[in-house]
């Protein structure tokens, strides 16, 4: 069983095989899940997969959709 220390200011360490298993990095966001008085750790997500399509046809304005959805496609 992995273990890992409290701090004063309410922060561990998790050990770096738990790290390696779930696949986060520094700065990167966990969440925690309780199901049953039993809690889970998540890697959480960032940013939504839609976010790199915001704004994306604010430079294809002139355009038709069915251009648009053609030239997204690769024809």
């Amino acid at each position: 069983m992995l273990t890992a220390k409290l701090t004063s200011k309410g922060q561990i360490t998790i050990p770096k095989k738990v790290r390696d298993k779930i696949g986060v990095s520094p700065g990167e966001e966990l969440q925690f899940e309780e199901k049953d008085g039993v809690f889970y750790i998540k890697k959480g997500v960032r940013k939504s997969p839609f976010d790199r399509w915001v704004g994306y046809l604010e430079k294809r304005t002139k355009k038709e959709s069915d251009t648009i959805i053609e030239e997204m496609r690769g024809k």
